[in-house]
């Protein structure tokens, strides 16, 4: 059976996956970029901004780790946009024409609407649908392969909670937000589950993976 994995997601020392304070323009609140300016230095990350260069080494090396035999990816309303974006009926999401997940891509949100196609292979469906509901049905999209659990925070801490996550890659970010939505919350004895492993890179970030027994 294909896999659960969440990647590259940052958070802050306090456990903070976005800030606080989201709108349009700031879709991370007060955080601004600060979570993911190592995902961006790397040549992955340029890469995806249409830049040529950008460094190499492990941060480079587990970001690339975000398309491999990916076939459907699941995120939050939080994720697709800012808060209201429901009642925007031309919103097509806070990742422009060409979104970086190239599959489908299933939005969970209680404001279902009509799919949305996109350049580069992503299509947006909006669900209402438990965690477990959400995953059979991506899971039938990606044909076989892995999917992707894009967050935020609180979907995959709802995700974990239902046993459904197989691998995670968190990326802790040597900054202090304060205030935010906090990914560990509710995640006691998660160390008992899976099998952990740190790395820490010369740019000041941690990655440390979670890996189920049995993967």
């Amino acid at each position: 059976m294909s896999l659960v994995r969440v990647p590259n997601f940052s958070i802050s020392l306090d456990g903070f996956g976005t800030g606080d304070g989201q709108t349009r323009d700031e879709p991370f609140g007060h955080a601004g970029e600060r979570l993911h300016e190592w995902m961006f230095d790397t040549r992955w990350g340029h890469a995806m901004q249409g830049r040529p260069g950008g460094s190499r080494g492990v941060d480079d090396a587990f970001t690339r780790q975000h398309d491999p035999g990916i076939g459907a990816e699941i995120m939050g309303a939080g994720k697709f946009g800012h808060p209201g974006w429901e009642d925007d009926p031309d919103w097509k999401g806070a990742w422009g024409p060409n979104p970086p997940f190239h599959t489908p891509v299933f939005v969970l949100t209680h404001h279902t609407r009509s799919s949305i196609e996109m350049e580069g292979g992503t299509t947006y469906h909006f669900i209402d649908a438990s965690p477990a509901e959400a995953l059979e049905t991506a899971r039938e999209a990606a044909n076989g392969k892995d999917v992707r659990l894009g967050g935020g925070p609180t979907v995959i801490r709802d995700f974990v909670a239902a046993g459904l996550v197989d691998h995670m890659h968190i990326v802790v970010v040597p900054i202090l937000l304060g205030r935010g939505v906090r990914l560990w919350d509710g995640m006691e004895g998660l160390e008992n589950d899976y099998a952990i492993e740190a790395t820490s890179s010369p740019s000041g970030v941690t990655h440390v993976t979670f890996t189920r027994g049995g993967v």
